[in-house]
């Protein structure tokens, strides 16, 4: 029997499609990544029984980066990287081994269907598969195909099933234009950030980020918000003058009229419009109409519009919108929310969902209503040919989903009920009127039919009293006429709603990747978001656009990024090569970034007005190893030491506090050691401020602290404090913390967990010794008499952590609580979880324990 291998892009859709597809006659079983479920049965395909084998990645596979020395900022200057730095496909996640699980699942199989999402990350994803999967199948008999495509837009049944019966093949066009985009934001995005975190973190000391980094779309999408800045800065306001009539109803009710000429800016001729009119005593009739007129429902919903309205009215952000519009779709609740269109097909079932709703507690009234009277066709929208409309797929309950998630499906419901109601009625009666020489108007609504906003009653017409009845001719008493002095008004920051308006106006990113965007510019402290969801550039921000317009303004307009994402298109339409798209344009960004390069005095008069040097940042902390003298601590991201003496810069672990060591000094270079912590629950460390930065031997790497240093006799090394392999990961060594009495810590030196061990113990040492069990250091421990927990009135016991009973029961272990996940400082491209290559202690060879040592130590984790 022939086996068929099918692909989701996330665990949980793979489980929902092998469940609709198998009926829900499946067994499941975890795959050797303990991530990714595979779920398998049997069934028919090209006409004949085989074996489905349903299974998932977790997103990209694979990610591009540049290899060896391209990757070291110290190694490298960053022009090389548009063109000489090779580039190559890595996993991106290597802790889910995902290319050998693929490979494992895929050995032997004969057909491959992919049901990743219909999209061009998707596409892009799908060759990534093929190109784990292809080389371990069984080859093609006779040209027959192999290769499928499932196309979906919902986890329904009909969706899901009508996909199964009409696969295609993945889009290889869509595919490059994700590959391009990949290889310029990757090229052109470091080596402008290399150079200027490189050339302002070497100067300023309180910038207070980690990364200056520069994005292709993230810094367009900065300067719209400086730009609004700066219009607000730039604003003198002016004062004018409004004319403001009343006139008598009747004995209990006055009407409030709009003047004609709305406002002036000029005090005098405001005067005398007041003059020429306060004498007067009656308001003459001058016309009366009433118009019917029509709110029209909205058009469907597209991503853009959701994310729109989730940051203005549910105060969602862009991204975390996303996540939990995401979220909603992989459990079946809406359809694909990744779409350009707001047109809905004509073969589009639209009472099918509409159904869903009919007994829901909140609108069901609304829908059978519009279910027996018969829905109205959604307005003619935008087809942009990817997926429908972000429609409701099944019903839900606040209960059932609650909070954020609730409220956004509620939106999404509620909109999609709207476009198939009727457009709002309304009639609106104007009467207009003469006092003296000057015209006044006074509009009311009145609504004759609610139709969408019912379902949606924010947008509905606001109640109004109505206008007496009058004809040309009649007149009224003038109750007052007054002059309102008023001021112009700035405007505001922009909101994360217009500010994505702009985006998808301009051509700055796609519906998934502008979320994105925003939360770059939040997490670079380039903006910060204040009340109401608005976007204020901090001085970082301002400076570097400012910065930006001084020397290539087309940096940060929106201009060239909207020309190549059109270029992308072209790419992913199949009517522009890959080749020449890519040379062409990172032809022009190297011509820039010289440029940029020769010009940066021009940013860096703007940075020395807004930051201060380092010379002046800090507080005095530890001795410099070359001049004696004291180096100052700068607190602010990232944080280093600098010696204005030696004028040298160093680099720190991040996200941790920093203090000085005991006033102890490294055997190698005379530095004083500075202690990095976690907090109290977390993990610590002693680490040389050179050494850190300038490792003196060929096993260490830049970032290692004193818990990685193989120096042979220093106290604070890892061959004087380690005892023995992680208990959780392969590459690292428990090292004695020894800072961390009386409640002492013994901690991995590569991942972040943490065992507590000996609490009260008046000195813990690691012993020269080795365990004849597992070749780990022995520990010696002594207690304080009163609080030991030896028998008898034992206060010193020499054993094993791993091994010795006694032992086992003084130890819980934990992960760090508060250790980010890459606490080493410095900059970089992207920061993960990468592991390093570890030593084991000298003298402690092997340093391994026997699996039901591991099992049972491993009990104690919480």
């Amino acid at each position: 029997m022939k086996t068929v291998l099918m692909v989701a892009e996330k665990p949980s859709l793979a489980q929902s499609i092998a469940k609709i597809l198998s009926r829900g006659n499946m067994s499941s079983h975890k795959g050797l990544n303990g991530t990714c479920s595979v779920h398998e049965y049997a069934g028919t395909f090209a006409g004949q029984p085989v074996r489905f084998k349903m299974t998932s990645v977790c997103g990209h596979v694979m990610t591009l980066d540049f290899l060896g020395k391209y990757n070291k900022w110290d190694k490298v200057d960053p022009a090389e990287l548009f063109s000489q730095a090779p580039t190559e496909k890595k996993e991106a996640n290597p802790k889910l081994n995902m290319v050998k699980f693929l490979q494992v699942e895929g050995k032997g199989c004969d057909y491959i269907v992919l049901w990743l999402d219909c999209d061009k990350e998707g596409e892009n994803i799908c060759f990534e598969v093929l190109d784990a999967v292809l080389p371990v199948m069984n080859p093609a008999r006779g040209g027959e195909k192999t290769v499928f495509r499932a196309r979906f837009s919902s986890i329904t049944d009909t969706d899901i099933c009508s996909a199964m019966a009409r696969l295609g093949e993945p889009d290889h066009n869509e595919a490059l234009s994700v590959d391009a985009r990949q290889e310029l934001d990757l090229r052109i995005g470091c080596a402008f950030t290399r150079f200027q975190t490189k050339y302002f973190q070497g100067k300023y000391g309180d910038l207070d980020s980690s990364l200056i980094s520069f994005g292709p779309c993230q810094t367009p999408t900065l300067g719209f918000c400086v730009e609004r800045h700066d219009k607000i800065q730039s604003f003198k306001p002016e004062t004018y003058w409004v004319l403001q009539a009343k006139v008598n109803a009747d004995k209990d009710r006055s009407l409030l009229l709009d003047w004609d000429r709305v406002r002036v800016f000029d005090r005098e001729i405001a005067q005398m419009f007041l003059n020429m009119t306060k004498l007067e005593k009656e308001a003459q009739v001058e016309a009366t109409s009433k118009k019917e007129k029509a709110k029209q429902r909205p058009l469907a919903l597209n991503t853009v519009e959701m994310l729109r309205v989730a940051s203005s009215s549910l105060g969602m952000g862009p991204q975390h919108a996303m996540q939990t519009a995401e979220r909603l779709y992989t459990q079946g609740y809406i359809s694909y929310p990744r779409t350009e269109t707001t047109h809905y097909p004509e073969n589009f079932d639209l009472k099918g969902p509409l159904r869903q709703q009919a007994n829901h507690p909140y609108w069901a009234d609304t829908v059978k209503q519009l279910l027996a009277e018969g829905i109205n066709r959604p307005r003619k929208g935008h087809d942009a040919g990817d997926h429908p409309p972000i429609t409701p797929m099944r019903s839900a309950t606040e209960a059932e989903l609650g909070g954020e998630a609730w409220r956004l499906y509620e939106y999404i419901t509620r909109h999609f009920i709207a476009t198939v109601s009727y457009d709002c009625k309304y009639l609106q009666n104007t009467i207009s009127f003469r006092i003296g020489p000057e015209h006044f108007t006074c509009t009311v609504k009145t609504v004759i039919s609610p139709g969408f906003t019912e379902i949606m009653p924010w947008q509905s017409v606001p109640l109004e009293e109505s206008l007496p009845t009058c004809q040309r001719g009649d007149t009224f008493p003038v109750g007052e006429v007054k002059l309102l002095e008023k001021q112009t008004n700035p405007p505001d920051y922009l909101t994360e709603a217009e500010l994505i308006t702009l985006m998808e106006k301009h051509g700055i990113g796609t519906d998934a990747s502008i979320p994105v965007h925003i939360n770059n510019i939040c997490q670079r402290n380039y903006v910060v978001v204040e009340s109401g969801r608005r976007l204020k550039p901090t001085n970082l921000g301002i400076v570097l656009v400012h910065g930006y317009y001084k020397i290539d303004a087309e940096l940060v307009l929106p201009t060239i990024r909207s020309a190549v994402e059109k270029q992308l298109n072209l790419i992913a339409q199949g009517k522009a090569d890959f080749r020449q798209v890519l040379g062409h344009t990172l032809d022009i960004f190297k011509r820039k970034f010289h440029y940029f390069v020769d010009s940066i005095a021009g940013m860096d008069e703007l940075m020395e007005v807004s930051f201060s040097p380092l010379a002046a940042t800090g507080k005095p902390l530890s001795r410099c190893g070359k001049c004696h003298r004291f180096m100052k601590y700068i607190q602010a991201k990232p944080s280093r030491l600098h010696c204005s003496h030696c004028d040298e810069t160093y680099t720190l672990p991040q996200n941790g506090t920093i203090k000085l060591y005991k006033e102890l000094r490294c055997p190698l270079d005379d530095f004083e050691l500075v202690l990095w912590s976690s907090g109290s629950r977390g993990k610590s460390y002693p680490l040389c401020p050179y050494c850190y930065n300038h490792p003196p031997f060929r096993d260490m790497k830049k970032g290692m602290g004193c818990n990685e240093c193989t120096h042979p006799t220093c106290q604070h090394s890892l061959s004087m404090l380690g005892i023995g392999q992680c208990v959780e990961c392969e590459s690292g060594v428990l090292v004695l913390d020894p800072t961390s009495g009386p409640k002492w810590k013994v901690a991995c030196n590569k991942c972040n967990v943490v065992a507590h061990c000996f609490e009260n113990a008046h000195r813990v040492r690691v012993s020269p010794e080795t365990c004849s069990s597992c070749e780990a250091a022995l520990l010696d421990v002594d207690f304080n008499k009163a609080k030991s927990p030896l028998l008898g009135d034992e206060t010193q016991h020499t054993g094993c952590v791993f091994c010795d009973p006694v032992f086992q029961e003084l130890v819980e272990l934990r992960h760090a609580a508060s250790c980010h996940p890459m606490h080493r400082g410095g900059p970089g491209r992207r920061q993960g979880r990468g592991r390093a290559r570890g030593r084991r202690p000298a003298g402690k060879p092997g340093a391994r324990r026997p699996k039901d040592k591991m099992s049972a130590l491993a009990a104690y984790f919480v």
